[in-house]
């Protein structure tokens, strides 16, 4: 095993993109971008390309920080005190947004939608990277600034962004980097909230175990429950949508529970079974073994609770405050109607659901891992 030193992007290369394990997250290209060294770049597929290679550092950075590697493992799971097989967490309960404007556009309760809104209005952060909707099935990830740009981003969307990618840029343009100290820096864009799959949020986490920029940006991370991404396009392959009846043009919110449920425009809507969406998945997803977004502030997802609530798992210290003042201010609420016992078994639900999901992925990575590996 190569020793950190020696390692590069051409070991990412070898292990990890040419074998379509790449999530496509983008914190290669953030970090090689934000520091100015500008040897990679997202190619016009999705993934991580040279840009100009002779400008690689072969420092190795982008190999630690990628979630598909391990090198950093371990050190990463002592640091969040991980535990098998949901990580570590303090609490977990349905809410949903108190905004009735939230809710009109919201896929479960508008949880994710209503703390980022707490956190710009009450000055916590200058800003959230979010997926924004672009046409009819489109997504691109952008920097809201307001409580309309939020508003306008809120929905759950189960196909990539490159969040991390975005995140380099801005960096780059606005902030102080690695040797240079930039004039031009904003005053303005220094403390980010992102919301993010689990790929997103732990190439994050070993960026900020590295202390690297511009990981130091972000200080609250809100992460979606994932089984796994996908495009509409992905849908179309293989006669699925075909398959299954599906007009792709009249597909409104795609939301993930214990099924696939797809609304559609037209008033109706599907259930298709995680199984049969597993024939169209990525090698990427298929391979990953997160599904509870072990390594966020706060984990959300539709799992286990009632439709128009968002399951939430509050994780560490700092996640438990932002979630006490978004609920004291009435921002959120959490579920009613349920006395002290019943909210008990309730939570023992919840943790079941989330478990065996989390279970299922993991095992399912595994045996993925093992038929590449052959």
């Amino acid at each position: 095993m190569k020793s950190r030193k020696d390692l590069s992007f051409e070991d990412l290369l070898d292990e990890v993109i040419h074998k379509d394990l790449c999530n496509r997250c983008g914190g290669c290209v953030s970090f090689c971008s934000a520091n100015s060294i500008d040897a990679l770049k997202i190619g016009k597929d999705g993934f991580p390309e040279y840009k100009y290679k002779d400008k690689c550092l072969e420092c190795g950075i982008c190999y630690l920080i990628c979630p598909k590697t391990r090198t950093l493992e371990e050190e990463l799971k002592s640091h969040f005190d991980w535990r098998y097989p949901l990580g570590n967490f303090i609490d977990v309960f349905s809410a949903r947004s108190t905004d009735e404007d939230v809710l009109k556009v919201a896929t479960d309760g508008g949880v994710v939608t209503s703390i980022l809104i707490y956190l710009l209005e009450n000055k916590v952060i200058d800003g959230a990277i979010v997926s924004k909707r672009m046409g009819t099935h489109g997504r691109k990830p952008i920097i809201a600034k307001t409580r309309s740009d939020i508003i306008d981003a809120a929905g759950s969307s189960f196909a990539e962004t490159q969040h991390l990618d975005e995140l380099g840029n801005i960096y780059s343009t606005s902030f102080p980097i690695i040797k240079v100290i930039k004039e031009s820096a904003s005053e303005s864009m220094k403390k980010l909230a992102i919301v993010g799959t689990p790929c997103q949020i732990e190439a994050i986490r070993k960026m900020q175990l590295l202390n690297i920029v511009p990981s130091n940006l972000i200080i609250f991370t809100i992460g979606l429950f994932c089984m796994q991404c996908f495009t509409i396009e992905d849908l179309s392959k293989k006669n699925f949508a075909k398959t299954h009846k599906i007009d792709l043009d009249d597909i409104e919110k795609v939301n993930i529970k214990e099924n696939l449920i797809l609304k559609m425009k037209s008033n109706v809507s599907f259930h298709i079974p995680l199984d049969e969406i597993e024939e169209i998945a990525r090698p990427a997803c298929l391979a990953c073994n997160d599904f509870s977004n072990e390594f966020a502030d706060i984990s959300v997802g539709g799992v286990g609770s009632q439709d128009g609530y968002t399951t939430v798992m509050v994780r560490t210290s700092i996640g438990k405050q932002v979630y006490a003042e978004a609920l004291y201010q009435h921002y959120v609420e959490n579920s009613h109607g349920l006395c002290h016992e019943s909210r008990k078994v309730n939570e023992k639900s919840l943790l079941r659901i989330i478990k065996d999901f989390a279970v299922r992925k993991k095992i399912r990575s595994e045996e993925k891992n093992k038929s590449m590996n052959k």
